[in-house]
């Protein structure tokens, strides 16, 4: 990864914005559209700002407006000049509460838009429902499956596609009591094998893909890429397999990853 992805709370909160125009002008609509309040960098309240925007045509008038604001402590983006930036903005499908943020590094922001438009076809606009509903539904969640990793499995099946509620599926506006209320068990723990014939992640099948990013833990060949196993889920626990039969039985699902013959 070129960035770390992150997502910023600016209600309320000032943001220092230089510049005048339509680049402008399009960076105060983002500002305010999160929650922000744009301000001068004279402005009293930019002394509280944590982030600036900076949208001059003049190059060296905007390397100079960075680099007083990065001596004061800020986080800079500079319009059109991503050598300049302490961050990007990205490309944004909106469906608040959910937001998919897609980035490019400053590459090509018209890349990151098309990308975002495929996404943005394919997302319900009644998304934010069902994230709302997921949220409210925490302590009746943490009732019914106590245990942290128990919890994830059982979302796990109900979000995965075809899934009681599948985000991209059409749902009531009662699906979530209603799943909850389901008296099924949760899901049985599991070991599964994926043989990869290709080293290229993007090769990676949708059914490997969804198992890696499910998975508990990943007993891998050694000399399966970190570029695999970067698509599994972050917090899942990675061990090389070592000679003989991997353990079996453990919670969860457990994901065996070989290296066959290419």
């Amino acid at each position: 990864m070129h960035s770390l992805p992150l997502f910023v709370k600016l209600a309320g909160a000032p943001v220092v914005l230089v510049g005048a125009g339509e680049a402008a002008a399009a960076k105060r609509r983002l500002i305010e559209r999160a929650g922000g309040r744009p301000v001068g960098m004279d402005d009293a309240l930019a002394a509280r700002a944590r982030i600036a925007f900076v949208a001059l045509d003049d190059a060296v008038a905007a390397e100079v407006a960075a680099s007083e604001l990065k001596a004061r402590g800020l986080l800079v983006n500079v319009v059109d000049r991503p050598d300049l930036c302490d961050f990007t903005t990205p490309a944004i499908v909106d469906r608040d509460p959910v937001l998919v943020a897609v980035g490019t590094g400053g590459a090509s922001a018209g890349l990151a838009k098309a990308v975002r438009q495929g996404i943005e076809r394919r997302l319900p606009a009644r998304l934010g429902d069902l994230a709302r509903a997921l949220a409210a539904a925490r302590p009746a969640l943490r009732e019914r499956w106590p245990d942290a990793g128990q919890r994830r499995r059982a979302l796990d099946a109900a979000l995965r596609a075809g899934g009681r509620l599948d985000p991209l599926g059409a749902h009531e506006p009662d699906a979530v009591a209603r799943w909850l209320a389901d008296p099924a068990a949760p899901p049985a723990d599991r070991t599964e094998t994926i043989a990869l014939t290709s080293t290229d992640p993007d090769d990676l099948t949708l059914r490997a893909a969804r198992l890696l990013g499910e998975a508990d833990r990943i007993l891998h060949d050694p000399a399966v890429p970190a570029a695999i196993l970067a698509r599994a889920r972050a917090d899942a626990v990675r061990v090389p397999l070592s000679p003989g039969e991997p353990p079996q039985g453990q919670p969860g699902l457990t994901i065996i990853l070989r290296i066959t013959a290419m």
